[in-house]
């Protein structure tokens, strides 16, 4: 996986019918929130939320791939952002300090994780407590496309079940995606 395939992502993630605007507007994120963006790719949104949060704030792009989270650093130099922390993950831990977070951003990540209730369930710790997760993910509906055929997709039902099974509950479904969902949700204190 090279800086290239980076790019890509980050192209397809600005491009207009991926709504980026529309996501951010809705996220409404303030200076001095502290965001992980599990899954970051190539960065474009943790350096959006980099900006939106700024100096006071601080954003971990949280990835597997070490090319991605390099182009990502080289992106934030580029951009003067001095407040993203990028994080590589190897195995379930993701290294995210405890009780800190107001938002974990999820986009595309969801039908990659194994053991999903066991890995939100220590995700929680990681949340203040009106700490949300916002998870946006192909649901599998619409005409047939590589993320079907792939089996690169959960279902909005499977997510919401999972999450509620981890003591999550549904803040908003956001119906502005056409062929994925997104949902925030908020710790359930039960």
């Amino acid at each position: 996986m090279t800086a290239s395939r980076a790019e890509m992502y980050n192209r397809k993630a600005a491009s207009p019918e991926s709504k980026s605007e529309k996501i951010l507007e809705i996220l409404d994120l303030q200076p001095g929130q502290n965001v992980a963006d599990i899954g970051s790719g190539g960065g474009y949104y943790a350096l959006r939320f980099a900006q939106v949060v700024g100096n006071e704030g601080h954003v971990y792009a949280v990835d597997t791939n070490p090319v991605f989270l390099n182009y990502v650093n080289q992106e934030a130099r580029d951009h003067g952002l001095c407040n993203i922390t990028t994080l590589l993950v190897t195995g379930r831990v993701l290294g995210l300090p405890a009780k800190s977070l107001d938002l974990v951003f999820m986009r595309n990540v969801h039908h990659h994780l194994s053991s999903r209730i066991e890995y939100f369930k220590e995700l929680r710790e990681a949340l203040k407590p009106d700490g949300q997760v916002a998870i946006i993910e192909h649901d599998g509906k619409g005409f047939l496309n590589l993320f079907q055929l792939f089996g690169l997709f959960t279902s909005q039902e499977s997510i919401v079940e999972e999450m509620s099974a981890a003591r999550f509950m549904v803040i908003k479904h956001h119906d502005i995606l056409s062929t994925q969902s997104f949902t925030i949700f908020g710790l359930d204190p039960e």
